[in-house]
């Protein structure tokens, strides 16, 4: 499990490389991943430092260091 979460964790970081800073509703859909997995990828990213994590109005907004 720790590496489909990591390949996950890769996704995420190549979309938002590629994207920019996007919700985290706009990144389970973009990348087709399970929700569960993208917010378990989004633990081990930001346990990693590679996150920031930023309230816009109701939704969380990602963006990489």
């Amino acid at each position: 499990m720790a590496d489909s979460i990591g390949d996950v964790a890769g996704k995420i970081w190549h979309y938002l490389n590629q994207n920019g800073p996007s919700s985290v509703n706009k990144i389970t859909v973009e990348t087709g991943e399970n929700k569960n997995d993208v917010q378990r990828a989004i633990g081990w990213l930001l346990k990693e430092d590679k996150l920031n994590i930023e309230m816009v109005g109701r939704a969380e907004t990602l963006s990489l260091k």
